[in-house]
């Protein structure tokens, strides 16, 4: 019979964390797991891709951790639990961490794993304390690339062998290079507008590099894009610089741009950065994170120092040059994402959710 497992995260819309956790939901092998999904917002474009696929929405409406409705509704994630007979609970994000890990853990017999899927100093400085007492309290932490995985045992001293690796996943049916290739030439990064994304530093360096005909484009919504437009504008890009608000039709948008660039100040492994490789896109990263894990310089892409107007000048101008050099990187990038595959992600989550639910059997 197969395993019921319950998988978390704040809401069911755009964002990595929705992303993959949806991902695995949809292929974990059925034969072995039944796959429910919780969230605290159940409105979004995720919602719809669970539905079709079958899998249970369950919907734990906490908008305050400091409510009598917080408190409500983990008594109401604990019957969820005990009445599916749930073995296993997996949050994707801090907030269902907090909410859902200690609940899982001292009200049900349920295995409990948690997620890492970036650096925690993005974490708002006043749950840092928590969620380093979930790391102790939960059997195992999931990251996402190697780079989270040093720094939690490094810096956040959780011992080694409570971490688990599983790398993001594609969809590589979905994510595929366009057939025809364009006589046009577009600069472009799909992500989340926030600070540590570092926009900044790719509208200026396109402000140096600007040529006839070359395009940039920005896809993504979030706090920077009045920022970034008014910067943009000061800089005189109008013309040659779109923003598009974020999309379900990522792939569609990814094929449309030749050189993907992510500046990242923080990163983890980037879903976008992945699926853009996976898309033929010529990828072009800062050296921070888990980016060095997917890019090889010289190789598959090309790496520079975040931060670094200068050096991604420098490392963009050949690729606009010489198309030769930026389709044998794109071709590369191909072969790299082909070896992260949602099917290979879900089978190796599939393989630690059964040593840990067969762990809990044992105890």
């Amino acid at each position: 019979m197969a395993w019921p497992v319950l998988l978390l995260a704040r809401e069911l819309d755009l964002g990595g964390s929705e992303r993959q956790m949806t991902e695995i939901a949809k292929t974990l092998d059925r034969s072995r797991f039944t796959p429910h999904v919780g969230c605290f917002r159940p409105r979004g474009m995720r919602n719809a891709e669970l539905a079709a696929a079958g899998v249970p929405i369950v919907h734990f409406p906490v908008d305050s951790f400091l409510s009598f409705g917080a408190l409500s509704e983990a008594w109401n994630l604990r019957s969820y639990i005990r009445r599916h007979g749930i073995r296993l609970v997996h949050p994707f994000d801090c907030p269902l961490t907090l909410f859902a890990v200690p609940v899982a853990r001292w009200l049900t017999n349920a295995a409990v794993v948690s997620s890492q899927r970036s650096h925690r100093a993005l974490i708002p400085s006043r749950y840092r304390p928590l969620i380093g007492i979930t790391d102790r309290i939960a059997d195992a932490i999931v990251v996402n690339c190697e780079f989270v995985r040093r720094h939690l045992e490094m810096e956040e001293g959780v011992p080694g062998g409570r971490i688990r690796l599983c790398y993001n996943g594609v969809d590589l049916d979905e994510f595929q290079p366009r057939e025809t290739p364009r006589d046009s030439l577009t600069i472009g990064v799909m992500c989340a507008l926030r600070p540590e994304k570092d926009l900044g530093t790719l509208i200026e360096a396109f402000a140096r590099i600007r040529r006839p005909g070359l395009k940039l484009s920005i896809v993504g919504s979030g706090s920077m894009l009045e920022q970034l437009r008014s910067q943009a504008e000061a800089r005189a890009l109008a013309p040659d610089c779109i923003f598009a608000p974020a999309t379900a039709n990522a792939a569609e948008c990814l094929r449309e741009i030749d050189i993907f660039v992510l500046p990242s100040r923080s990163e983890a492994l980037s879903n976008s950065l992945l699926e853009a490789m996976a898309c033929g896109c010529c990828p072009v990263a800062s050296r921070v994170g888990g980016n060095p894990e997917l890019i090889r310089h010289g190789e598959n892409g090309m790496l520079f120092e975040a931060g670094d107007v200068d050096q991604l000048c420098h490392v963009l101008e050949p690729l606009i040059e010489h198309p030769g050099l930026r389709q044998r990187l794109s071709t590369r990038a191909r072969c790299v994402a082909e070896r992260f595959s949602i099917g290979a992600s879900a089978r190796r989550m599939g393989k630690i959710y059964a040593d840990l639910i067969e762990g809990s059997r044992r105890r």
